[in-house]
């Protein structure tokens, strides 16, 4: 090794990395933070990144995979390294990017992926297997033997993966969900995006303004660039202040657009209070936009890549940009003694930003050559090496020399404790991808762009993002693409500012040497947050992965919270030269949604527990709680499933008297919760008769008539009630639990099947408060709710029929004769917000004939006690044949459903059939989900013949009873069977009876 050698030793290191004022800071005031429980000081502007920089912190977390020191890379959203744990407790959060994490008095920070500790960290041992952790390791390691997946391999995975550690309760703070739209969308507050903002609010269209960052620039808060005379970042607080003073914009910052959905449709998050200790009371922490624009100006500017190198990711390692922008908006230091690694002209303005900060640059390694760079050496006083590479890096904890092979293939070590670093910029096209477009790589900016009409008509790429790489051009093309999107005419009106503009070239390298030859020279890492190398991926095509999804998948290349954003060109055209191809025909991967990491939480929203599912409360709720009701989740709906009353020791001593209140006298139970769809126009006969197994085109109006449901795959979907209220009136029932599909199932129908049909429809559920009044002496009460003048005589108002009637003195109501306990009943319905009264008043109606509320429980022992089929028996998996409804399908018309429910294998009579069971013990109980064998046959899964569904208690039998299906069910009535109750391992023998218990012949509901 030969040539300059300048060791930093001899002399004590300054401590001291502030440096100015720095464009973003309130240096007037302090802020107090802790890391890794060392308290620090920093001031309000600082993220946790520039704090700790400032403090001389330089190690600020360990590796993924092989536990290797790193530090800062980037100042950016694009940061692979510094990932650390925000906060304690239940508001901790895991993999935050020190980056973006703004510092507040008393934040708690922490490293994470490190035991015990960062400076010393034992799975930093890791390194020393690195030739056995390779590409494809876990494919290859864990296939065998076998048996040392469960005990061994599994174990060990789960405890090494993941990163951050996730709260251990329920996270505290708050979230919300909003909705705006807008004429223009503008993503980014640089040079391009402020323009945009500014020409299209000045046409007078709705603007609003995304910026991921807490100040508008962009870059240009991280460069000495002059603007009309004055710093650019003072040119864009102006912009700000003149866009924040406009009516029709809204600026919106700490806010990234992280998607890009169908229809002008972006997902937009905003840390509304993420840079203080906590949310004012009533304020969320976040904030998710959903964000509908008619046009989408992206101005996301670009992301600089690094060279892939040995050892390039020890701590002090950093991308040249990200330098810049820690002199100037934070106006910290990142290091003292400096190399200054770059492939391109933008590179070298960190030469001369950071001599003009006082830091000593003592190399200038560049891929190509340029007068600019000698120039530079020649004021700087650096050292240059054109045509050269960096070699290798040293330091344990953080960078401490560089070795730089020029041009002639000598090696140079430098002493230094910061290497800048620039491979090139990427315009960030995120966006742009989201709906499937393809970039195209330019060989000029060796990088991939945004194709011609990427996204559509209503996306607009301009700035670097769109490629263009100058100031004055970015000014340009976010004034066109304003003026553009607010459909005014910008020209005469577009003046540029006078901005120090300088071209953008690139000598395209994307690696040094020995990056995959060379063990001897150390590590060199292409994807810093997933510790893949260069070796990896030469490695990786050995082994035929070639494809670009392929090598990302094998390798875990641009994996994760990351998604290559520092490492995917890079990747690509190792690639490209490993297997022959130009980086073009190599391809590129496509970046999903989310751009940046979205917290579940805001995700949810405000939907998380009782507001994720919410109970629904049916009309008379608040007077059952009066009653003292016991309430029971029945599907969304809260309802009341008994009403004890005192002396009353067990919930089956008041379901008992429920039921032998509805049987002996009266009783009333609300049905609000069954779905309710109203149907109106001259072909519903003929919609029903498609969707329902049975005829509807003879029901008179005044009738109600019931129906079953097929799917179409012949298995029987819901069933329920129709009513006929009027020559094209209509109104559907359906069970409670299949409200919602049902609707579903009716739009599909009508939109997509039978779109020619006159139909109209909507879900009346909540519209309408509905109870049921049953027992002998129901028509007594009714007579005294409904209005007098309608006949509810048997004659005049017998079993299923339904009308619009009047109650309480003129309120109107429908009327429905129909029965779910097998009693004289009646449905009344009134509007929901008489559902409440209605309860009331029927108790004061109905005190002279006995009546009591019942509630679910008892419903469902006398639906059982009735043979009724219900949720349990309309599981998904019986045919209309296994329920004894065969007799129902039509053999004259068609309807959903007919073809498949015609099959054999669904008419077979040895299929399990609808039967009722009765124990021969009669206090034995029947357990649902019991299964039925012969009696005496052994507990075995040949033996198995069928199930019991449902089962209670019957007071009216006095017997518990059952309904289940059996093999051949019909034939086997009186036969005795073994009920199998394998949870409990008992056997009840029961006999076959008919799934009717009480009243065979319907002489009560008739009557």
């Amino acid at each position: 090794m030969s040539g300059l050698r300048v060791a930093g030793r001899g002399r004590k290191a300054r401590r001291t990395f502030r440096h100015g004022a720095g464009n973003g800071l309130e240096t007037g005031r302090q802020i107090r933070f802790t890391f890794d429980g060392k308290s620090y000081l920093g001031h309000p502007g600082d993220t946790l990144a520039s704090a700790l920089l400032a403090n001389g912190v330089r190690l600020l977390g360990r590796s993924f995979k092989y536990h290797r020191p790193r530090g800062l890379l980037s100042a950016g959203p694009e940061e692979p390294n510094a990932l650390v744990e925000l906060r304690q407790g239940a508001a901790r959060e895991p993999n935050t990017r020190a980056t973006i994490a703004e510092i507040f008095d008393g934040l708690v920070a922490s490293s994470q992926n490190r035991w015990p500790g960062l400076a010393l960290d034992v799975l930093g041992i890791n390194g020393f297997f690195s030739p056995v952790f390779t590409a494809g390791f876990y494919y290859k390691t864990f296939m065998w033997p076998a048996s040392f997946w469960e005990k061994v391999y599994e174990p060990l995975i789960r405890r090494a993966a993941g990163l951050g550690r996730a709260a251990d309760a329920a996270d505290p703070d708050r979230y919300e969900k909003i909705t705006a739209f807008c004429d223009v969308l503008v993503v980014g507050a640089g040079p391009a995006g402020l323009s945009a903002a500014l020409a299209a609010a000045e046409s007078g269209v709705q603007v609003i303004l995304c910026e991921q960052d807490a100040l508008p620039g962009g870059r240009l808060r991280g460069e000495r660039t002059l603007i009309d005379g004055r710093p650019g970042w003072m040119w864009a607080q102006d912009a700000h202040r003149r866009l924040a003073g406009m009516t029709n914009v809204r600026i919106m910052t700490r806010s990234c657009v992280f998607a890009r959905y169908d229809g002008g449709t972006y997902g937009v998050l905003e840390r509304v209070f993420d840079h203080l200790p906590a949310p004012r009371e009533g304020q969320p922490r976040q904030r998710m936009w959903r964000v509908v624009a008619e046009h989408c100006v992206v101005a996301t500017g670009g992301i600089e890549r690094p060279i892939v190198f040995p050892n390039n990711d020890r701590p002090g390692i950093m991308l040249a940009a990200s330098v810049r922008t820690y002199l100037h908006r934070f106006g910290v230091i990142p290091g003292h003694r400096a190399v200054v690694y770059t492939n391109n002209s933008d590179g070298l303005r960190t030469v001369a930003d950071l001599h003009h900060a006082g830091v000593r640059v003592v190399a200038i390694v560049e891929a190509g050559t340029s007068t600019a760079a000698q120039d530079l050496a020649r004021q700087t006083g650096a050292v240059l090496f054109s045509g050269a590479t960096i070699a290798n890096t040293f330091g344990r904890l953080g960078v401490t020399a560089a070795v730089i092979r020029d041009a002639h293939g000598r090696e140079h070590r430098v002493g230094c404790d910061l290497i800048a670093v620039s491979g090139g910029w990427s315009p960030d096209i995120a966006l742009t991808t989201h709906q499937g477009a393809r970039p195209v790589y330019r060989d000029d900016l060796a990088a991939f762009v945004p194709a011609q009409g990427a996204g559509g008509s209503d996306l607009h790429v301009v700035g670097v993002a769109a490629g263009v790489m100058t100031d004055r051009g970015a000014f340009e093309s976010g004034l066109r693409a304003g003026y553009l999107t607010s459909g005014a005419d910008g020209s005469g009106k577009m003046r540029l500012p006078d901005v120090n503009d300088a071209a953008y070239d690139i000598t395209p390298v994307w690696q040094g040497p020995g990056t995959g030859n060379l063990p001897r020279a150390g590590k060199a890492f292409v994807d810093f947050q997933n510790d893949v190398t260069a070796r990896d991926i030469r490695l990786a095509a050995q082994e035929g992965f070639q494809s670009v999804e392929h090598l990302k998948r094998y390798t875990t290349l641009c994996m994760a919270t990351d998604q290559g954003k520092t490492a995917n060109v890079n990747a690509l055209a190792m690639l490209a030269d490993i297997t022959g191809r130009s980086v073009s025909e190599t391809g590129t991967t496509l970046i999903r949604p989310p751009v940046q990491p979205v917290a579940l939480g805001a995700l949810a929203g405000a939907h998380r527990g009782r507001h994720f599912r919410p109970f629904r409360l049916p009309p008379t709720h608040r007077w059952a709680e009066e009653q003292g009701a016991v309430f029971a989740e029945n599907g969304l709906w809260l309802r009341a499933q008994w009403y004890p009353r005192p002396g009353e020791t067990h919930w089956l001593e008041t379901v008992n008297r429920e039921v032998e209140t509805v049987r002996n006298r009266v009783g009333f139970c609300d049905v609000s919760t069954l779905g309710k769809i109203d149907l109106q126009g001259p072909d519903v006969r003929v919609f029903l008769d498609r969707l329902y197994v049975n005829g509807w085109q003879k029901l008179p109006v005044g009738r109600a008539r019931y129906g079953l449901m097929l799917r179409e795959d012949g298995f029987v979907f819901d069933d329920g009630t129709t009513a006929r209220l009027g020559e094209n009136h209509y109104v559907m029932t359906t069970t409670t639990a299949k409200a919602a599909s049902v609707m579903q199932h009716l739009e599909f129908c009508h939109q997509c099947l039978w779109p020619e049909l006159d139909v109209q429809f909507i879900s009346v559920t909540d519209e309408w408060a509905q109870i049921a009044v049953a027992g002998p002496n129901s028509r007594d009460v009714m007579r005294q709710i409904v209005d007098p003048d309608f006949d509810l005589s048997n004659a005049a108002f017998g079993f299923m029929a339904a009308a619009d009637v009047t109650v309480c003195g003129g309120l109107r109501a429908r009327l429905f004769r129909l029965s779910f306990s097998g009693e004289l009943a009646y449905e009344i319905a009134v509007p929901a917000r008489y559902g409440d009264a209605l309860a009331r008043r029927l108790m004061q109606a109905g005190a002279p004939y006995g009546i009591a509320p019942y509630g679910t429980e008892a419903l469902g022992v006398m639906r059982i006690e009735k043979g009724h089929p219900a949720g349990a028996e309309l599981n998904g998996q019986t045919t209309a044949h296994d329920l004894g409804m065969g007799r129902l399908l039509s053999g004259r018309k068609d309807f959903i459903g007919r073809r498949m429910a015609d099959r054999a294998a669904l008419r077979d009579p040895a299929r399990p059939t609808l039967v009722g069971l009765k124990p021969l013990r009669v206090d034995a109980p029947l357990v649902c989900g019991a299964h039925l064998l012969p009696k005496g046959a052994a507990a075995t899964a040949a033996s198995d013949q069928g199930w019991i569904a449902s089962s209670a208690w019957s007071p009216t039998v006095g017997s518990w009873i059952g309904l289940g299906f059996l093999q051949n069910g019909p034939a086997r009535l009186g036969d005795v069977v073994a009920v199998h109750n394998p949870l409990a391992g008992t056997v009840t023998e029961a006999v076959v009876v008919s799934p009717v218990f009480v009243d065979p012949q319907g002489e009560r509901l008739h009557g």
